[in-house]
């Protein structure tokens, strides 16, 4: 059984609980947030800010972390906070995802209930595949995307670090999603998307750009 402390109590790291639970292999230990103050003991998993890691690996040795936290560039900013070493991350598949033996998943990803991801699909670190998201063959997923639930790519895609996707758009094959970009929710993407963009529409169309940094 794995030990897995989230870091995150919000709406995300609600849906993480129940992946935890969904499983047959891992147990929640700990939910570490900054709106802990103190690190403690309860009677189901421990409690605590996210400086609580090194007290938390002391107690259970074993630990492994995930940060459950919806928006991308918060997750960055926390994975570099903690300073683990990317084996202290553990990757969630919902056994109800199906997931090709030739798929590539980075360290800290989430792979949600309904999801699929197909062949030679690539995706990387601290990245959320929400409910029912297909990923086709070939893709190329950078760190720190979140694909929401129903989204479609199709084979050969590539989406940048830190790109968000929008509930039930679809991209066509051979389509690059730039760095940090927002695509609306429903958009038919049939261009490509320059990094730190928001595009929407179907076809979708660049409505604005992103000024403020997201890398934390």
């Amino acid at each position: 059984m794995k030990n897995v402390a989230i870091v995150g109590d919000g709406g995300h790291g609600k849906v993480i609980r129940e992946l935890i639970n969904a499983r047959s292999d891992t147990r929640l230990a700990a939910v570490l947030d900054d709106k802990f103050k103190t690190f403690e003991g309860g009677k189901e998993w421990y409690t605590g800010p996210p400086e609580a890691v090194t007290e938390l690996r002391r107690l259970i040795p074993d630990v492994l972390f995930l940060i459950a936290v919806g928006k991308n560039s918060v997750r960055k900013q926390l994975a570099e906070r903690l300073g683990l070493r990317k084996d202290d991350f553990i990757t969630l598949i919902h056994p109800s995802a199906i997931v090709s033996k030739s798929a590539v998943i980075g360290e800290g990803t989430v792979i949600m209930a309904g999801a699929i991801i197909q062949a030679d699909a690539r995706i990387g670190a601290h990245c959320i595949i929400n409910t029912g998201a297909v990923a086709e063959h070939d893709n190329q997923i950078s760190d720190y995307v979140h694909l929401s639930p129903r989204v479609t790519l199709s084979g050969a895609v590539s989406v940048q670090e830190g790109a968000h996707v929008g509930t039930g758009a679809s991209v066509i094959p051979q389509i690059t999603i730039g760095a940090w970009s927002i695509v609306g929710a429903g958009s038919a993407v049939i261009r490509p998307i320059p990094d730190r963009v928001t595009a929407a529409g179907a076809p979708a169309r660049i409505i604005s750009s992103i000024q403020t940094s997201n890398k934390g």
